[in-house]
């Protein structure tokens, strides 16, 4: 199955089965935040398609990207969780005993930029998926972790969502 069918598929079945759009756009949103899930988990395509999904049949945003914010706050809390719990494990793991530079990446981010790159990281694929487990790793205190993982989830959830539920009904009502 492609990326592609796996889309359409989800996508049809939210256009279906509105009351299931919340859970599915939690366990997206989740699941494209936790450290190891996310890099087999295509949810980022989805969650645009279910966006563009919002705007086109008129089915409530808000509580959609509740679950969205929700999804991704739990998956980067877990992560983090992981790896403060973890941290000497973590690197015998997989995918990190393959590609051992994604851990060094993310650690090296996260030393640049503290605070700030646990909020950035969660805009940028690869990084969405290491910082939170490597602030965990390098016992960012929690309280610092958490408010930066609140706001970047909120603004995340907002911002792959909003495109397609406003931008098509801003284009309907121009064109």
């Amino acid at each position: 199955m492609s990326i592609n069918e796996v889309m359409q598929y989800t996508t049809e079945f939210v256009r279906q089965h509105q009351a299931w759009a919340v859970p599915i756009v939690f366990f997206l949103a989740f699941g494209e935040s936790l450290a190891f899930l996310s890099l087999l988990l295509p949810a980022t395509v989805i969650l645009l398609g279910v966006g563009a999904l919002i705007g086109e049949a008129g089915i409530p945003f808000w509580p959609i990207f509740a679950g969205a914010a929700a999804g991704a706050f739990f998956g980067d809390w877990l992560s983090y969780w992981i790896g403060f719990h973890y941290r000497d494990r973590v690197p015998h793991l997989w995918p990190f005993t393959r590609h051992p530079q994604m851990l060094a990446r993310g650690h090296a981010f996260f030393e640049r930029w503290g605070m700030p790159g646990a909020f950035i990281g969660r805009f940028f694929g690869p990084l969405r998926a290491v910082v939170p487990l490597v602030a965990g790793i390098c016992g960012m205190p929690q309280r610092y972790f958490q408010l930066a993982n609140i706001t970047s989830a909120l603004v995340w959830g907002f911002g792959i969502l909003a495109p397609g539920a406003f931008g098509i009904q801003w284009l309907s009502h121009w064109f």
